[in-house]
């Protein structure tokens, strides 16, 4: 298997605007596909549905754009590396959704769902690769660290 790319601003640049659009997608597709309250909600197993998925889709995606917003802020010097590692952190329990709900979907809903779930696996791998890196990066305390245990080696 090839070594992840590093985080770079064209890829954080691409992964943003992909997921604008995705966003929009969303937006439009579950604003427009929940029906307006005929009975009450608990009496529309699709009613409940849409609006369940609606929401993680919706929470996902808000994550998935802070995550890239911290990342892009953090390439044009605006924010510290402090504060990217503090603010940019994504949580892997928003991947899970209701299969029983799911399947009351229709195709091109579950589509859109899995699309964003695609995008925020995508960044959870980057994020961890990310900071695999940056943790294993050389620190001034580790490198004095590993100086004064070569010196006691010798």
């Amino acid at each position: 298997m090839s070594q992840p790319a590093t985080l770079n601003p064209r890829i954080i640049e691409a992964l943003y605007s992909h997921a604008l659009v995705l966003s929009d997608d969303v937006r439009h597709t579950f604003a427009l596909a929940i029906p307006a309250p005929a009975a009450r909600l608990e009496d529309d197993p699709v009613r409940v549905a849409l609006c369940a998925e609606g929401l993680r889709t919706t929470t996902r995606m808000m994550h998935a754009i802070a995550w890239l917003l911290n990342h892009r802020a953090y390439f044009r010097h605006e924010i510290t590396d402090l504060q990217r590692r503090r603010h940019a952190r994504l949580c892997a329990s928003l991947l899970h959704s209701e299969r029983s709900q799911l399947a009351l979907l229709d195709d091109a809903t579950t589509d859109l769902i899995a699309a964003t779930c695609a995008l925020y696996t995508r960044l959870l791998r980057l994020d961890h690769a990310w900071r695999l890196a940056s943790d294993g990066a050389a620190s001034p305390i580790r490198h004095l660290q590993a100086s004064i245990e070569r010196r006691l080696a010798s």
